[in-house]
């Protein structure tokens, strides 16, 4: 939602990178914007709007980015998108950074403006991008940031730790950093920052991605 700069910059990569991308801006002239060969959808519409976001293909959709120029709808349509389409990877853009803590509290990841970028929102809607934050150039250490799936939920850190050669070192969630220790399990929503060796890296992501692993 929303073809500012930011919102017609993230549809021309997804787009660029063969996704499936659909764009809602209630001005049509916003869609100049888009670049000349984008083959996504454009809708004229609230973001927010049921009828707007089905013509988008809200339910087929696997994620959504709220990045219109007001706080109220962004939430809104983010709100909308998530409790009534049941999309999960929902992110939307705040400019007050006092609203963006309580809508973090409420599940919703946001962006603010001072780090607002588009590899910020892609990082935070595609799967299988892993955000290696650090790596150590003396050896084959390096520190990721990924997103737990809901299957995660409940599940012991240590289990992640042991079963995949990781160290946690700490959590954000719902917008605050905690240090992680052998007591903690994963919560809905959960961003892990761990450190891993970079040949295990992938497995370690992919295993964050899917259901976890229970030996019974």
């Amino acid at each position: 939602m929303g073809a500012g700069r930011v919102g017609a910059s993230l549809a021309a990569q997804l787009d660029s990178m063969g996704h499936s991308v659909a764009v809602i801006d209630q001005d049509a002239d916003a869609f100049r914007r888009l670049p000349s060969d984008f083959g996504g959808r454009r809708v004229t519409g609230l973001g927010f709007d049921r009828d707007s976001l089905r013509q988008a293909g809200i339910e087929d959709a696997y994620a959504f980015a709220a990045v219109s120029n007001g706080d109220n709808s962004n939430v809104i349509a983010a709100r909308v998108v998530r409790e009534t389409f049941g999309v999960k990877r929902v992110v939307a853009r705040i400019y007050d950074p006092q609203r963006a803590k309580v809508y973090q509290r409420l599940g919703i990841p946001t962006v603010g403006t001072v780090k607002y970028t588009t590899t910020e929102m892609l990082r935070r809607m595609l799967p299988n991008v892993a955000d290696v934050v650090f790596a150590d150039d003396s050896s084959t250490l390096q520190m990721v940031h990924e997103v737990v799936t809901d299957e995660w939920v409940g599940i012991p850190l240590s289990h992640f730790e042991l079963n995949y050669g990781t160290r946690v070192v700490y959590i954000r969630r719902q917008g605050q950093t905690k240090l992680a220790n052998s007591e903690m399990s994963f919560v809905e929503n959960d961003e892990v920052f761990f450190a891993v060796a970079k040949e295990d890296r992938v497995q370690a992501v992919k295993a964050l991605q899917r259901p976890p692993k229970i030996e019974e």
